[in-house]
């Protein structure tokens, strides 16, 4: 009986969180434009160059703090596939991140395929190709850092690309790995200039080091059905056919991949069945993005969700948790975001247990210390424990960090008791 009580109680104060995130997230969305279309001007390719930019929704521009960059090639046609999966993800399985979407509707070919051909499939190629390395330049050179001089981005950063961007991505990986930490290579046409890559790739990843890189890979098997019943997975290596190399190249590149242990590259990869090349970005997203940040996912949850973890051990469990967030990263990050640690201090407040209440409340305003709703936070826990003048006190450094009218009201209320 005890247990199932507690299960129900967790499951409850669950839900509450999840309110409060929630409304967290509204509040502060509402108060600061966080999507934003933006162009640059490249001298590398001569043109201007279009991108979207996606803030994280607790964005305050008047803290300090630094997210993470995911750049999205192909960023405008694949803008909502990324943000289905990060706004059903960020928290527990993904941190707050700057989103980025590059457009490459000038000359898509010419951006992202990484050596010139005449040929492709046995049809002339009558488009400018083997344009990668003047993209990469526009990227290293100009588009990074005029997005670390306006955003507030921090060094680490996860590249995403489809197709020929999925191509992209790897010769990234292989020859310029100083620029991101993290690549998604979704369903990559590696059989590009008979396998050209692939081989470089094999060449580096026998002989260089990754520590620290990592890399998702997808393939979409549902279209050689489409074309050929005969030909399966299981048996489509022994295939020679041009039809075939797409596919083959993909299986190639990821078992070599998977074998190079030494090489110290976090690799992962997965055949989507039931996905055709147009459909498959979206699993791969979400897979992918859960891969590489699968050390971000919270350490231990069980044991902030029971009553009976001791305070000791909750101050051990943060500290930890920074530690594993601040080793990655590779610069100093809190254990928690901010929501979580309202929401634990609520949860803990409404459990009766006020002191485990105060460490989050406090461990919110620590991290977070030009967040309103951190100092809003501390006032309600001041309230529960009828000591007016600290939650007035609170309060009032909530509004002068924030204009909104809640905050301003509050005090009057308070005022009134």
């Amino acid at each position: 009986m005890k247990k199932r009580l507690k299960i129900v109680l967790t499951i409850g104060l669950l839900i509450v969180f999840q309110e409060i995130s929630a409304q967290s997230k509204l509040i502060q969305s509402s108060e600061f434009e966080t999507e934003i279309i933006d162009t640059v001007y490249s001298e590398t390719l001569k043109e201007y160059r279009e991108f979207w930019v996606k803030l994280p929704e607790n964005y305050n521009p008047n803290s300090s703090v630094k997210y993470p960059v995911v750049y999205l090639l192909d960023g405008f046609s694949l803008k909502e596939n990324l943000e289905a999966v990060y706004d059903n993800y960020w928290g527990h399985y993904l941190p707050h991140m700057i989103l980025i979407g590059v457009s490459n509707k000038t000359d898509r070919i010419r951006d992202l395929t990484t050596s010139q051909i005449k040929m492709r499939r046995g049809q002339a190629m009558d488009k400018e190709t083997g344009g990668a390395e003047n993209f990469t330049q526009f990227i290293g050179r100009e588009l990074i850092p005029y997005i670390d001089n306006k955003y507030p981005s921090s060094p680490y950063r996860t590249l995403i690309g489809h197709s020929y961007a999925g191509l992209f991505t790897i010769h990234m990986l292989v020859n310029h790995k100083h620029l991101f930490q993290n690549y998604i290579a979704i369903d990559p046409s590696l059989d590009w200039d008979d396998q050209k890559l692939l081989k470089e790739a094999k060449e580096k990843l026998s002989s260089e080091s990754y520590n620290g890189k990592s890399l998702y890979v997808s393939l979409a098997a549902e279209q050689l059905h489409m074309w050929d019943e005969e030909i399966t997975m299981e048996n489509i290596m022994d295939d020679t056919s041009e039809f075939t190399l797409f596919t083959r190249s993909i299986i190639d590149f990821s078992t070599f991949a998977t074998s190079q242990k030494q090489s110290g590259l976090n690799f992962s990869w997965k055949v989507y069945n039931e996905d055709l090349h147009g459909t498959v970005p979206l699993p791969t997203m979400r897979d992918g993005l859960i891969f590489l940040f699968k050390w971000y996912q919270f350490q231990s949850p069980q044991k902030y969700n029971n009553p009976e973890t001791k305070v000791e051990e909750l101050v051990k469990l943060l500290e930890k948790q920074e530690e594993i967030y601040s080793t990655h990263f590779g610069y100093p990050f809190p254990p928690m975001i901010e929501e979580m640690f309202s929401g634990y201090g609520y949860m803990n407040l409404q459990m009766g247990q006020p002191e485990k209440a105060f460490i989050f409340f406090k461990s919110n305003i620590d991290y977070y210390p030009n967040s309103a709703s951190a100092y809003n936070s501390m006032a309600d826990y001041y309230e529960a424990q009828n000591d007016i003048t600290n939650a007035l006190r609170f309060v009032q450094k909530a509004a002068e960090l924030s204009n909104d009218e809640y905050y301003k009201n509050r005090i009057q209320e308070l005022k009134n008791k």
